[in-house]
């Protein structure tokens, strides 16, 4: 009588052991015939199911109407015409509504010529590229979208002038980086307030009034000290070609 030794079962290949596990957890096998294991569908992956990288949405100044515009007499007693919406906010500023003191301001408060708006961005750009760990610029009032009076009625202490698009209100920076109005002058961070003195001068303003407690200095005949400004100054562009 001849024995034979037994031949030892052949190892499952590990694709087939983790598929029947698989197959066990979710039933996928439950219609299999014993010991059946039935293969798993698998996604087909290539060029088709590639996903598309997301694409950062644009700066709202991207969105800014541009169209040539016209300071229409004084500022005190003057409109605009073709006035440009400065935005709510945008990468290097936001702006506040100094009635209300919270943002943004109103779309109606934020109307200028387009060579205001266009000097306003740029100071703002150059104010976060020597100083990106400082708050953004932030910007008030600066005329309503067809110019002409901006008095008390029209909220807080009104505006004498802001009537033809060519003024714009700037907060001082604060010294605990806040993005908003500084209640009083020992909130002002005053090197940065000075910086952007100097960078408004450079820009070609006409006029940058500065509170009397600042301390805020520049050209005799262009940085005046005004009442009421030791928050904020006052940018003033004439009608001359701005930028030098």
């Amino acid at each position: 009588m001849s024995h034979r030794r037994p031949v030892p079962a052949r190892p499952r290949p590990l694709v087939v052991l983790v598929a029947a596990a698989l197959a066990a957890v979710t039933g996928a096998g439950s219609a299999a015939a014993p010991g059946e294991v039935r293969p798993l569908a698998v996604a087909a992956v290539g060029p088709a199911a590639a996903v598309s990288p997301v694409r950062p949405p644009p700066p709202p100044e991207a969105s800014i109407r541009w169209r040539r515009s016209r300071a229409l007499g004084r500022p005190d007693r003057g409109r605009l015409a073709g006035g440009v919406q400065l935005p709510a906010e945008g990468t290097h500023f936001v702006t506040v509504d100094p009635v209300g003191r919270r943002s943004p301001n109103p779309g109606w408060r934020r109307y200028g010529t387009d060579r205001l708006v266009r000097v306003l961005l740029r100071v703002a750009g150059e104010h976060t590229a020597a100083h990106p760990e400082a708050p953004r610029l932030v910007i008030g009032d600066l005329s309503r979208p067809r110019g002409g009076l901006f008095g008390p009625e029209f909220g807080g202490d009104g505006h004498r002038s802001h009537q033809n698009g060519l003024d714009a209100d700037v907060y001082y920076p604060r010294r605990d980086g806040r993005e908003t109005m500084p209640a009083r002058v020992g909130q002002v961070d005053r090197r940065l307030a000075q910086e952007l003195v100097d960078r408004f001068v450079r820009a070609g303003a006409q006029y940058v009034f500065v509170g009397p407690r600042t301390g805020l200095r520049g050209p005799a005949k262009v940085v005046m000290v005004l009442a009421n400004h030791d928050d904020h100054l006052h940018v003033r562009l004439d009608r001359a070609v701005i930028g030098r």
